[in-house]
């Protein structure tokens, strides 16, 4: 026919037309598909807490959005829940959000979550659970419970089934010390750690607290504590309780010998260096008496004192000085052999007196009497 020609050349023209137009609407998604952006986060969990997954879409174009289990089953299509999970629970649906929430997380709710965005091609985005499991209380035991001063201690600290491993500090009152650390994994992918602390103790370490401090994501304060017990030989010395200033002849002497030790001091004694102590030197349990001093006395004097750990002392140096030089202060005077009688003029005035009340106004010489108190000598 004469149209033939004519309609082929029609045909041609509509199919390249309505090629264009197809490549014109590929072009259009293709260029949808790079301007959206699906993203999402990862998400650590507390074992037996909740998480939440979001899935978060950018420039959407109305394309479907699901949630996908780590085995690729869907959890939520839209705002629809295949999966007969209950503990999955829709938060948000729109069309920029699918956030879905998980219950009771348990270890076996681990592994990548995918958020996908159905498109062509297909976008996704992955968000991994990671389930925290804290450690039980930790176990603090030390290689025995009292250890001598000078002597070397070994204290240990465990925690048990966490996840991740935790790690484990060690501090002595404000300071902090260094413990070697072990970490055991168990059949369930569970993790018990152990650190070993080494010390060697002093006297001044006893009643010291030492504290063995977990560290784990998922728990915060978690210690345990102990005081550490430390025996120490005494610690004597001696103090002069009498006389107050220098020891002289005549004096008395008193020596107080004051201990301290752990276990305190069962045994205490006195002795002199280089000589014996003085024949009527009177020793009671600490306390040392001497009566009487003379140089022959001087020497050095040592107060000893033991305990189950060890044995100590304390030396005393005395020095006897020279008794104190005194004049004496007469009580009465005698002028040519003859003996008189010394008396004050308050006295004079109450002889004169006729009774008591005058005795003390006359003794006074009255209460407005302001001269000066008068001596005579018969």
């Amino acid at each position: 026919m004469a149209i033939t020609g004519n309609g082929s050349l029609t045909i041609s023209l509509s199919v390249f037309v309505i090629s264009a137009a197809f490549l014109l609407k590929g072009a259009a998604e293709t260029l949808s598909v790079e301007g959206q952006n699906l993203g999402t986060d990862n998400v650590s969990v507390i074992e037996g807490e909740m998480a939440t997954i979001s899935c978060r879409v950018k420039n959407n174009d109305d394309s479907v959005i699901q949630l996908l289990n780590p085995n690729r089953q869907t959890i939520y299509f839209r705002d629809v829940r295949p999966l007969k999970d209950s503990r999955f629970q829709l938060v948000n649906f729109s069309d920029n959000e699918l956030r879905v929430s998980l219950s009771n997380v348990s270890l076996s709710d681990e592994g990548r979550y995918v958020c996908q965005l159905y498109t062509d091609p297909p976008q996704e985005a992955y968000a991994d659970i990671t389930v925290l499991v804290p450690p039980g209380s930790p176990i603090m035991d030390s290689q025995e419970d009292v250890v001598s001063e000078g002597n070397e201690t070994e204290l240990t600290c465990t925690a048990m089934g966490s996840k991740p491993a935790a790690s484990i500090r060690w501090m002595k009152g404000e300071q902090e010390l260094t413990g070697k650390m072990t970490v055991d994994e168990t059949y369930d992918g569970m993790f018990t750690v152990t650190s070993r602390l080494r010390l060697t103790v002093s006297k001044e370490d006893d009643g010291a607290p030492v504290s063995c401090i977990i560290d784990h994501p998922a728990v915060k304060d978690l210690q345990a504590q102990r005081y550490l017990e430390v025996l120490y030989q005494p610690e004597v010395k001696i103090v002069q309780a009498f006389p107050e200033g220098l020891t002289r002849e005549g004096e008395n002497l008193e020596l107080t010998c004051i201990v301290n030790g752990k276990p305190q001091p069962n045994q205490i004694s006195w002795l002199r260096v280089d000589d014996d102590v003085p024949s009527h030197t009177v020793i009671t349990g600490s306390d040392l008496f001497i009566e009487n001093l003379n140089k022959s006395y001087n020497g050095t004097y040592r107060c000893v004192a033991s305990n189950a750990v060890g044995e100590a002392y304390d030396d005393y140096i005395l020095f006897v000085y020279d008794a104190p030089t005194t004049i004496p202060t007469p009580t009465t005077l005698n002028l040519d052999n003859t003996q008189g009688t010394y008396f004050t003029h308050e006295a004079k005035g109450a002889d004169d007196a006729a009774d008591a009340d005058t005795a003390i106004i006359n003794a006074e010489g009255g209460h407005n009497n302001t001269e000066e108190k008068k001596e005579y000598y018969i």
